[in-house]
């Protein structure tokens, strides 16, 4: 399919109350409002295609967007392309998730995280720590340097308080993913989660809950998921 034919064809998938369930979580227009499952079904149709999924970015239509990072071979992308998207993505739903899940299985991710969650862009700045909780989920717990991810849990209470809405969102589900690593990283989350208590997060009008992160570390360990890695970032 070429671009105009993948543009029409999530448009006819479009339904008027999936995008008002989508720009009431922060979506914002252009958006057809395509529902995920719908997205997927559409995926299988299109692989593989980079090209492709670098024009549906360059779309600027949300389904389109989001619909890229999961088409991308995401070991393709460049640094400059991936500051682009993130630049670009003005919801939580391509900013904390499509763009950050392309982010953390890219060549950079953990060089990029650590420069976004520096550029004071409130939706950049969400792709930084989103993509930081990503690379934690499918990297082996013996590749991640724990000076680093400890001064990253210091980080989160540190400036947790100033922050925008949506990156305490994103600083708490951090401390929530390294917390699911195995130990010494989960008593390092555990003690960062202690102190952090509940961070408060306006969700508008949704019915979305943000999980204190000791409860959320404590069901992980009830569920003796520990250690446990993801295959892929993408959900």
């Amino acid at each position: 399919m070429e671009l105009a034919d993948v543009l029409k064809k999530l448009e006819s998938l479009g339904t008027e109350q999936t995008k008002k369930t989508l720009l009431r979580h922060g979506a914002n227009e252009p958006l057809y409002g395509v529902a995920i499952e719908d997205q997927k079904r559409l995926l299988k149709a299109l692989k593989p295609n980079h090209a492709l999924a670098l024009e549906l970015f360059d779309s600027g239509v949300g389904d389109a967007m989001y619909l890229a990072a999961m088409l991308c071979d995401p070991k393709a992308l460049t640094q400059a392309q991936l500051n682009g998207w993130a630049k670009l993505a003005n919801s939580p739903m391509l900013s904390e998730s499509a763009v950050a899940w392309a982010a953390a299985e890219s060549r950079f991710a953990m060089p990029l995280a650590l420069k976004w969650i520096d550029t004071g862009l409130a939706n950049v700045v969400t792709s930084g720590w989103s993509t930081l909780s990503s690379y934690v989920a499918i990297t082996d717990d013996v590749d991640l340097d724990r000076p680093q991810i400890k001064a990253l849990l210091d980080r989160v209470l540190k400036d947790v308080g100033k922050a925008p809405n949506r990156v305490k969102a994103c600083m708490n589900r951090f401390v929530i993913r390294v917390g699911s690593c195995g130990e010494p990283l989960t008593k390092d989350a555990q003690a960062t989660a202690k102190k952090l208590g509940v961070v408060a997060v306006d969700v508008g009008d949704t019915a979305c809950k943000i999980p204190a992160a000791t409860d959320a570390i404590a069901k992980i360990l009830r569920a003796g998921s520990l250690g446990k890695k993801r295959k892929t970032a993408f959900c």
